[in-house]
């Protein structure tokens, strides 16, 4: 007998289990945190996740929370896993997993507190975690949290030196670090290298790297470079940033400045922090803070000994030397042309192409120097043409020694030496049959010059003069303007301090109106949120509940309190006159909501809570 229908009823038997299973198919809690690495740097990030299978949804989650760590980002996830074996019932789990990426305060054996869950009024906590912190940077990162295995390295097992670089002179920068307080946003300066020869190319950029939207940026103050001489490499006009992974952090990264920098003398170089203003955020809800870069320190190499004559400093690279020549063959009378040709890669406008000689019979006139630099890949590189004049004094052959270039090749750390081929003029008389120009140019006759300083027939002229007296006028201190001139100038200083005082009590009411203004709109922004306290969207709560006590600080401390950490904030507000009992509101509320963002604060009891220590916060403040 033939079975019909057995492969589509098991389809939809499966289809049926997955569409109407429950989502927690036991009681137990599976609840339990982990670090990827149990010995770290007191410089290195390292990751924790907190994993909780079968949770219900109104479960509620803390994170653990120390003074002897910093947490540099967060995040969840979550997943559902069904397995089918033996014929039974199908398993469900629902796992969600709570990443932080942390970094210790300072060293020693130190302690994770343990994380807490709150199931139907049960607390449930999992085991603390110990991890040993080195001061210093031990050189690990954690691995990235991008899914998906990664490929082999093939050239995993061949030595460093031995292993193809794939990009030949492509920039290579330093990996940079998070700093501490500034996580969100910081300024990093870095080189390509850090050991070079003088007058070596090294290149300097500057990155802005940020997880939160940039306006745009209003000032760059890059770092005195004293001991180098330098060229601009690429200079961008607007704000085009890229996605890097940092400590297993993922940032938008922008450049804003890379220059190439040329050591003119041997020694230890520093470089000092760069500066800059940036506004983050868009329109009216931008934000202005200032960051400040690391610097940097290099350590310039002098060039080896046994240099060739004539070597510079400068004359370090790769270069061709050439001689381009007009003309060969030229008649008596005529100039010749003769480009000298120094083109490659280093520091194209501060080399000295060798200076063109030639024989007497050839005039040499001063020469005219063009520069053309065109980088590429970050190197400088290009053609320096310095062009000569020359003119023949007589016919006959002459002859245009070769010219040398010596410099050092920093890629083969040995000298080198450029050269050209001499070149050979031929000079032939003009159509007169000359065939030698005058000696001087004063023996040429001159008639403009014939009739100069020659009196004319009549001789000198005597001086006409013609006088006329009149009576004295009457002194100006008597006259009738004189006074009201005097008086003018005191006056205008008056009336310019009276409009200036006025202008200053109309500002002063202005900005006192305008933060009362702000602390309002601030009050009206937490009824808002007090209207979505009761709703299903908790981030769309806490985000509205931080948004007004940004608003009711920045309207008391006339400052943006948006890029300010914890610690900095606190002592805007004690320098406010803020109380400690309201100081202990305001960062209780920030803190709730930062956490409310990430899974936590569902309990309406919570959110209750945070809301009425809002409220007292913005309360009484005069």
């Amino acid at each position: 007998m033939r079975r019909t229908g057995s492969a589509r009823g098991a389809m939809l038997a499966v289809l049926a289990l997955l569409a109407t299973a429950p989502a927690w198919a036991n009681d137990d809690l599976d609840f339990y945190q982990t670090v990827d690495r149990e010995e770290v740097g007191s410089q290195d990030p390292f990751r924790l996740t907190v994993v909780v299978v079968d949770a219900p949804p109104n479960a509620q989650v803390q994170l653990p929370e120390s003074d002897d760590f910093e947490v540099l980002s967060s995040s969840r996830s979550s997943q559902r896993s069904i397995s089918l074996s033996g014929g039974g019932p199908a398993v469900i789990q629902d796992i969600t997993r709570y990443t932080l990426v942390m970094r210790a305060n300072r060293a020693g054996r130190l302690k994770i507190p343990p994380s807490q869950i709150t199931v139907r009024g049960k607390t449930y906590r999992t085991q603390p975690v110990e991890v040993s912190v080195r001061a210093g940077r031990l050189g690990s990162s954690p691995p990235s949290s991008q899914s998906g295995s990664s490929l082999p390295d093939p050239f995993a097992s061949a030595p460093s030196t031995q292993r193809p670089d794939p990009f030949g002179d492509a920039l290579e920068e330093d990996e940079p670090t998070i700093p501490r307080g500034d996580s969100d946003l910081f300024l990093r300066s870095s080189l390509d290298r850090d050991e070079v020869f003088v007058g070596e190319q090294l290149t300097l950029s500057l990155f802005i790297y940020s997880r939160v939207d940039l306006s745009s940026v209003d000032s760059v103050t890059m770092p005195k470079l004293e001991g180098f001489w330098t060229e601009e490499v690429e200079s961008p006009t607007q704000l085009s940033g890229e996605q890097k992974i940092v400590d297993g952090i993922p940032y938008r990264a922008y450049l804003l400045r890379r220059r190439a920098l040329f050591p003119v003398k041997a020694g230890a170089l520093s470089i000092t922090p760069a500066e800059a203003d940036i506004t983050t955020g868009f329109l009216f809800a931008g934000h202005r803070v200032h960051r400040v870069s690391n610097g940097l320190k290099v350590k310039v190499k002098p060039l080896p000994p046994g240099a060739p004559p004539g070597m510079s400093n400068a004359h370090v690279g790769s270069w061709r030397l050439s001689m381009d020549v007009s003309q060969t063959r030229v008649e008596l009378g005529q100039p010749v042309t003769v480009k000298v040709i120094l083109e490659g890669v280093g520091n194209v406008k501060n080399v000295t192409p060798p200076k063109l000689t030639g024989p007497a019979a050839l005039k040499i006139y001063d020469p005219t120097t063009t520069d053309k630099v065109a980088p590429q890949r970050n190197r400088v590189q290009g053609r320096r043409v310095v062009e000569y004049l020359v003119m023949p004094q007589r016919t006959g052959t002459f002859t245009l020694p070769a010219l040398e270039f010596p410099f050092f090749d920093p890629r083969a750390q040995s000298y080198d030496v450029a050269r050209t081929d001499p070149v050979t003029i031929t000079v032939e008389a003009g159509a007169g049959g000359v065939s030698a120009l005058p000696a001087s140019p004063s023996q040429v006759a001159d008639a403009a010059n014939e009739q100069k300083n020659v009196l004319t027939a009549g001789g000198l002229r005597p001086v006409r003069y013609q006088a006329r007296f009149v009576t004295p006028s009457e002194p100006p201190w008597k006259r009738s303007f004189f006074l009201p001139a005097v008086l003018a100038p005191l006056g205008l200083l008056l009336g310019v301090a009276l409009i200036g005082g006025v202008r200053g009590k109309l500002a002063t009411r202005t900005e006192a109106d305008r933060g009362r203004q702000q602390a309002k709109a601030a009050r009206k922004r937490l009824a808002e949120a007090e209207k979505l306290q009761g709703g299903g969207n908790v981030g769309a709560f806490y985000g509205e509940v931080e948004k007004a006590v940004h608003g009711f600080l920045e309207a008391r401390l006339g400052v943006p309190v948006g890029g300010l950490t914890r610690d900095v904030l606190a002592e805007r507000l004690t320098a406010a006159g803020a109380d400690a009992e309201r100081r202990s509101k305001v960062l209780f509320v920030l803190e709730a909501c930062d956490l409310g963002r990430y899974g936590g604060g569902g309990n309406p009891a919570e959110r209750q809570k945070v809301m009425d220590a809002a409220a007292a916060a913005m309360e009484g403040w005069a």
